[in-house]
């Protein structure tokens, strides 16, 4: 008989969201497709509301069931220094893609083709009219490429110079536009090589630097874990949950620039709620023009710079406004402090 698999709608009745990783676990693993009941959490009774107890907002700190420990994300999170303008500097990057099993949620690995090992890859950042050189090797056990977002010449689009497993290609252009950019595998079948991991943020700073912020980037991620084409986990910068368990710690008198980008396959949309604030939201990062606004919806391959000014000290969570996606891993929290 064929091996049963976990829809996503099982995984979701599988578990309540304050204790949804450990079931979905289980239920991933096994390959079950019978929806277990939650288990019980001791002083997590549900009020039918969601407003204590097993809601997702009160998911947060060690108790979170999330895989990882602190600063195991750190590199993704916090991006590279900026450098003043100056053309023709080379910002120089090697790259290689690695075929790996990562850890998406508790107790579920997902077998990832990967850019150094994480999904998502590394964050590069250049200035505009840096030189980029990336040296790519493709360590992988399929073709690979590196198509960034930008302008760039045509023999460096990241779509006919496939490279084979074994072999590399240096891409090396000038940086423009500034903003807020992306780089994804281009070869085919594009969604599989996307959905297996094959993404990263790529910044571009402006000849005039933006002011001084606490600098923080999110690449959305989902996971299709049990291979129908529907993703069973969601995060930011990879697994489900990370950083409710590790809230991101900030600065109430300085602000909080987020460098933001969604790269999840299967979903036509994704998106970003701030709780107890509002934020200036640059579609793109390349203009001045702004919306002021709580909540931002992005398509697959839609990014941008948010900027917030918090006005009170204290925990503030964000997550998608999809409340599936929310309960499926995408949600966090700001430590704001004074």
């Amino acid at each position: 008989m064929p091996k049963s698999r976990v829809t996503r709608r099982q995984l979701l009745m599988a578990a309540a969201p304050a204790v949804a990783a450990a079931p979905l676990a289980k239920l991933a693993l096994a390959g079950t497709t019978e929806a277990a009941p939650p288990p019980a959490h001791t002083g997590m009774a549900m009020d039918g509301m969601g407003h204590d107890g097993m809601g997702h907002a009160a998911m947060i700190g060690g108790e979170v069931p999330a895989p990882g420990g602190p600063g195991d994300l750190t590199a993704l999170l916090y991006p590279p220094r900026s450098l003043p303008h100056k053309p023709g500097r080379v910002r120089e990057y090697t790259l290689a893609a690695v075929d790996r099993q990562i850890e998406v949620a508790k107790g579920v690995f997902f077998s990832a083709w990967t850019y150094g090992g994480t999904a998502p890859g590394p964050v590069i950042r250049a200035t505009e009219d840096d030189l980029l050189r990336v040296k790519f090797a493709n360590a992988g056990s399929h073709p690979h490429t590196i198509h960034f977002h930008g302008v760039h010449p045509a023999n460096m689009d990241g779509v006919f110079e496939v490279v084979e497993p074994g072999n590399s290609f240096t891409y090396e252009f000038p940086a423009r536009p500034y903003g807020m950019q992306l780089y994804h595998c281009h070869s085919t079948p594009l969604k599989k090589h996307i959905a297996k991991g094959l993404y990263g943020a790529f910044i571009i700073d402006p000849p005039k630097p933006r002011k001084p912020a606490q600098e923080l980037v999110m690449v959305l991620t989902g996971f299709d874990t049990d291979g129908d084409g529907a993703n069973n986990f969601y995060g930011v910068n990879g697994p489900a949950f990370y950083y409710a368990k590790h809230p991101i710690r900030v600065r109430r008198s300085q602000t909080v620039r987020i460098y933001i980008a969604n790269l999840t396959e299967f979903d036509p949309i994704n998106s970003f709620h701030l709780h107890g604030d509002f934020f200036r939201y640059y579609p793109t990062g390349s203009s001045d023009q702004f919306e002021y606004t709580d909540t931002v919806m992005l398509c697959q391959g839609q990014r941008g710079i948010i900027e917030i000014d918090f006005a009170h000290a204290g925990r503030f969570m964000f997550h998608a406004h999809q409340s599936e996606f929310t309960e499926l891993g995408w949600m966090g929290f700001f430590e704001v402090v004074d």
